[in-house]
């Protein structure tokens, strides 16, 4: 049994007027997405011919294995006397460390620098060092910069071969966590929708990996174990956001079944835009707090996490309910 043209003109005349039509804008929403996209596989691909890295990723301490001094200098009034990284990487390079256990001594031309802090604290990653030589590099260190705060110095040592075990557990993790999505997602909806929760979340991991590859270049950002951890945070949240709007694309398929899928998807989008926007912000609150004041171990985590939220949250509005009617055509 068929409506008549009277029911349908009457559903058509009840059915709510979207305040922001996503559908008008979606041509600008491919090209932003597409051109985040592109500038994220030149820096991975860039990152990976870059002879000091090798990798997509400038892989850090943890992956690779190596030593990591973090000395705390002792300030006047909380200001320490003016130094520069480069300068405490060129003394360091010409260091000559002695030789233990009849090895020979690392070569540590290529030590990372970084200051924290005001210059208050200096982070040092070098090749895997014995006692004696850690000792000699925190002296040069002392001799440079000083004087040190000994009961702030730490040093941290990681073995090659439990970084590559980290590695391997991290992309294994992040692989098994993908999978895992995919197989739900694909069990949960239509097709179509599982194939666009997958390229909203293939998007915003791939941005998420695009910023951190251009930092690696740019200014030696490293990628540790917690990137990972924020990856996997990334990819749970961008399929939480675009499930809330399929689920309520579904319910307007059944509600307002006479206005086309565009219209539709213009419904639902709004429907939750307020609920997406809301939900980000208050996820968003508590990373900011820790950008500025969780300290230099959780600094860049938590910067990860927002960027992957932030574009989790733009995927789910701008490109995966968009391309809903494009592909339902086909």
């Amino acid at each position: 049994m068929t409506a008549s043209p009277d029911l349908k003109s009457a559903a058509t005349q009840a059915a709510p007027s979207p305040r922001f039509r996503i559908s008008r804008y979606r041509r600008l929403a491919w090209g932003g997405s597409g051109l985040a996209c592109l500038l994220s596989v030149i820096g991975l691909v860039l990152s990976w011919l870059n002879p000091a890295i090798q990798a997509p990723l400038k892989p850090g301490l943890d992956f690779t294995g190596g030593t990591q001094i973090q000395i705390e200098r002792q300030c006047e009034r909380g200001r320490c006397p003016a130094i520069t990284a480069p300068q405490v990487q060129q003394q360091l390079a010409r260091l000559d460390l002695p030789a233990e256990k009849g090895d020979k001594a690392p070569n540590i031309s290529s030590v990372a620098v970084q200051l924290l802090d005001q210059g208050q604290s200096i982070v040092l990653r070098l090749p895997a060092l014995g006692p004696e030589q850690t000792s000699v590099v925190i002296q040069k260190v002392n001799d440079l910069a000083g004087p040190l705060n000994k009961a702030g110095t730490s040093v941290d040592t990681i073995g090659p071969t439990l970084g590559l075990q980290l590695l391997q557990g991290s992309v294994l993790s992040l692989l098994v966590s993908f999978a895992a999505i995919a197989l739900y997602i694909t069990a949960r909806y239509d097709r179509i929708f599982a194939v666009l929760a997958l390229v909203a979340l293939a998007h915003d991991v791939l941005i998420t990996c695009g910023v951190f590859a251009w930092l690696g270049l740019i200014l030696g950002i490293e990628v540790d174990s917690l990137f990972a951890v924020s990856l996997i945070t990334v990819a749970g949240y961008s399929v939480t956001d675009t499930v809330v709007v399929f689920d309520r694309i579904r319910e307007q398929k059944t509600l307002l079944g006479s206005l086309p899928l565009e219209e539709q998807v213009d419904v639902a989008v709004d429907a939750t835009l307020t609920r997406s926007l809301y939900t980000s912000l208050t996820t968003l609150l508590p990373l900011l707090a820790l950008i500025f004041f969780g300290g230099s171990s959780l600094f860049w985590f938590a910067v990860a996490l927002t960027i992957g939220i932030g574009v989790g949250s733009w995927s789910s509005i701008g490109v995966a309910p968009t391309l809903l009617p494009v592909l339902a055509r086909r």
